[in-house]
């Protein structure tokens, strides 16, 4: 099959990568997402080696559940080992054994092929288009927040970051919080949230200052965690939820002094995404970006690299 494969240093593409091993559910990539992690592997975040690619949509060309053939669907990334205390728990995502699609001992979705567990998969509704279900993976991150955090309707909120992560967890956060403010970079990236009844920012000015009840961290840069501490009032609750190639250190110190709750914020389950999806409550339209045939895969990292960039698809 044809692959791009990650030997730890460059990217490479191959017309003849060899097909997933048998003994899971064998999918047909469709279109799969670039994502600020995949960027953050590539300077060398995880000391990752394969075929990077974990927001996908495809087609189930093989499965021992017959009905299950032919279906349209996306997977949870995180493959446990389900013997373990915590995929007993259902936290197949913490296991200590775990695969993770495109990021931890498993070929990800910058294929023509992938594999995950049946229990993984999700088939989609017709009503989400394949550019929408892409989305579903990093959506699902963002829902995650509301099962770690009782978020309260009065809450002064701030987001630092306008990238794609960011702009799906203002949407989310938005169905409870509506005193809402982020704070960004880039006016293009902004421009989405302006019709939105979101409060935007470039820059933090005094008056911003130990303000904010709740604030999460989706810059994907270092430089994040001092705007976070600058934003939220002493006994808040901050969320991280960037992975950083960088080793550069960062001063916990106000995170001491002001005792901030910090919680770090991965993956989260599907069902809520696919749903809001599906509802319309959530939209992604306006961060569809640009698609790239697998064979251009450099043209497309370039692009997804750029300050303005949203979304951008890969399509085997």
């Amino acid at each position: 099959m044809k692959a791009i494969f990650f030997d730890g240093k460059n990217m490479n593409y191959d017309k003849n990568y060899p097909d997933p091993a048998p003994g899971e559910v064998l999918v047909r990539v469709s279109l799969a997402g670039l994502c600020g992690t995949d960027l953050e592997i590539l300077d060398g975040y995880l000391a990752y080696d394969g075929v990077l690619g974990h927001e996908f949509v495809g087609i189930v060309e093989k499965s021992k559940n017959p009905n299950l053939i032919g279906k349209r669907v996306v997977g949870e990334i995180n493959a446990g080992c389900g013997v373990c205390e915590s995929c007993e728990k259902g936290m197949d995502r913490h296991c200590p054994n775990r695969t993770v699609l495109g990021i931890l001992k498993r070929d990800g979705a910058f294929a023509e092929y992938l594999s995950l567990p049946e229990k993984n998969l999700h088939v989609i509704p017709d009503s989400i288009t394949d550019e929408q279900a892409v989305f579903i993976e990093p959506l699902a991150a963002a829902f995650e927040i509301k099962e770690q955090v009782s978020l309260q309707p009065q809450w002064s909120v701030a987001v630092v970051g306008d990238g794609r992560l960011a702009q799906l967890i203002i949407q989310v956060l938005k169905l409870t919080c509506p005193n809402l403010t982020c704070f960004g970079r880039h006016p293009s990236k902004l421009e989405s949230l302006v019709n939105s009844g979101i409060k935007i920012k470039i820059g933090i000015e005094h008056s911003d200052e130990q303000s904010f009840d709740l604030v999460v961290e989706a810059t994907g840069n270092n430089s994040g965690f001092g705007d976070i501490m600058k934003l939220i009032k002493p006994r808040g609750t901050v969320i991280l939820k960037s992975t950083i190639a960088s080793r550069e250190n960062l001063d916990l110190t106000p995170a001491v002094v002001n005792e901030i709750t910090l919680i770090g914020s991965r993956c989260g389950l599907f069902k809520p995404a696919i749903d809001a999806l599906a509802s319309g409550i959530v939209s992604v339209d306006s961060m569809i970006d640009s698609t790239f045939p697998l064979e251009q895969f450099s043209k497309a990292i370039q692009h997804a690299k750029k300050p303005d960039t949203l979304k951008v698809f890969l399509k085997p």
